[in-house]
């Protein structure tokens, strides 16, 4: 009886296999090769955190109130016991102090999404200076740099959502920008917030974008990301044996999934470690929001903070255009992000137009193969790094005790200056290492730095080529000596 339900079993097993190719499809996925390099884990770590990220939010959600109407706080912390709080703050400050593990949660979810913010930004710096954005990869490049805008706007709603005095700040940064876009920046402002700031809406439509919209959106895109990759197949570094045709790794099973599983829990343990060990955004010592109050100094988020930073050096110009005002926030808390997040979706095809390669890449360059992409790469980082810096201007002027004005200036000029410099030291170490063929940076002589023609200059004495060195290099032209008489030339005209 067992033996004939078996049988059945198999054969309808079968059956269903060959109308659904699903062994076929399962073998397909587990034989699928991995590269070894630890750089491709940059994008795992983000899909983890990720992971991570939903699993602590569904928890805070059983216990946050998303609504700014007072209540009065009657929870574990002494010093606002009694006081009239939004139930928002309220809720937070309970969660810290009454929630068995919900500081640990709470911790670890702010963690999280720092992690999956600088994943995202570490993957797409290695895919920029590896060229692999190239055909056919500008898509999933694309869905890349989306993936890495939805998070930074998430994180920031989620930072948010408190109400304490720091995140009503930064709320009431956001509304003074969004306030400075001509013409509609009035209806922008009242279509979000739901009226002058702070609002009545704020906090419910942030919540519900947090949990709901933008994390759907995030997911549907990941989806789309892995949909790429596995047809596109993942590329690999150059060496012995790997091509455009092949991908040299480990299989997905047992190898790499195995070692996939134990980064998910390493990922996962330093998140928890970090959320039980390193305090962040304690709430209830910032005090709760009041449209008055300023908490200084205080610092955003870096994932925001470039922003802040540029709002800060960006000079107080303000004109008007057809009688509407342009405010110096819209330059720095629109313009500036608006053309940075297209420069980077326009990046592939001004890469093609700058290089000429419209070839097919599935095999990484090397980030000396091209020196101006290496020198806009570094520049660019060192600007958006020096912004981040101003973004803390100041607890730099605690810290130097230097006036403001002055902490203001040195930014200025070093956010300006600074990428220039960085961006031609990085040209020429790329330059060096293309030319020396050195297997890194630490290899490199004074010799590799210097440049061909000077090291041929040096070599003469500095008195040019001789006739044999140029007879060599120019293999149509001989010295006089050599010349035939008969092939000689005459000056003067006689004969």
């Amino acid at each position: 009886m067992v033996g004939v339900s078996r049988v059945s079993i198999l054969r309808s097993l079968r059956r269903f296999d060959e109308r659904m190719p699903i062994a076929s499809m399962g073998r397909t996925a587990l034989s699928k090769v991995f590269p070894d390099h630890w750089s491709f884990m940059l994008g795992e770590i983000a899909l983890y955190s990720f992971m991570l990220l939903v699993a602590t939010g569904v928890f805070l959600t059983f216990f946050f109130v998303p609504s700014t109407a007072e209540q009065v706080y009657t929870g574990s912390y002494a010093p606002l016991h009694g006081e009239e709080l939004s139930s928002a703050y309220a809720s937070t400050v309970s969660l810290s102090w009454d929630v068995r593990g919900g500081l640990l949660m709470r911790q670890a979810h702010h963690w999280a999404a720092h992690i999956f913010i600088g994943a995202i930004v570490l993957h797409l710096c290695r895919i920029f200076f590896t060229g692999m954005f190239r055909r056919p990869r500008e898509l999933n490049w694309m869905v890349g740099v989306t993936l890495l805008a939805l998070a930074m706007i998430n994180a920031f709603a989620g930072y948010s959502l408190p109400d304490d005095l720091l995140s009503g700040t930064g709320l009431h940064i956001f509304f003074s920008v969004v306030l400075a876009v001509p013409v509609v920046g009035a209806w922008l402002a009242f279509f979000i917030f739901g009226g002058d700031f702070p609002g009545e809406f704020i906090i419910e439509r942030l919540y519900v974008a947090h949990i709901l919209l933008i994390p759907v959106l995030i997911g549907l895109l990941i989806a789309v990301h892995l949909a790429f990759i596995i047809r596109q197949k993942h590329t690999h570094f150059r060496g012995p044996g790997r091509s455009n045709a092949n991908v040299v790794g480990s299989r997905m099973w047992p190898t790499y999934a195995l070692r996939s599983m134990a980064l998910l829990f390493f990922v996962a343990a330093v998140t928890f470690f970090l959320g039980a060990f390193a305090q962040i955004n304690p709430v209830w010592v910032w005090g709760d929001f009041e449209t008055a109050t300023i908490l200084s100094p205080s610092v955003a988020d870096w994932y925001v903070a470039w922003v802040e930073g540029a709002l800060r050096l960006f000079p107080p110009i303000e004109f008007t255009i057809f009688g509407h005002l342009v405010a110096n926030q819209f330059w720095a808390g629109t313009v500036l992000p608006g053309l940075t997040f297209l420069m980077l979706y326009a990046w592939p095809f001004l890469d093609r137009r700058i290089t000429g390669d419209r070839g097919t890449h599935h095999v990484t360059g090397r980030p000396r193969d091209c020196p101006i992409r290496v020198a806009i790469g570094v520049a660019a980082l060192t600007f958006y790094t020096m912004l981040l810096i101003a973004g803390g201007q100041e607890m730099l002027v605690q810290y130097f005790g230097a006036p403001v004005g002055t902490v203001r200036a040195v930014l200025r000029g070093l956010t300006l200056g600074l990428p220039f410099l960085t961006g031609a030291a990085a040209y020429g170490l790329a330059n060096a290492l293309r030319r020396s063929e050195q297997p890194g940076l630490m290899q490199l002589s004074r010799t590799d730095l210097v440049p061909k023609r000077r090291r041929d200059r040096e070599d003469g004495d500095g008195d040019g080529p001789t006739p044999e060195q140029e007879a060599q290099e120019r293999p149509d032209q001989r010295p006089l000596s050599e010349v035939p008489s008969w092939m000689k030339t005459r000056s003067g005209g006689g004969k």
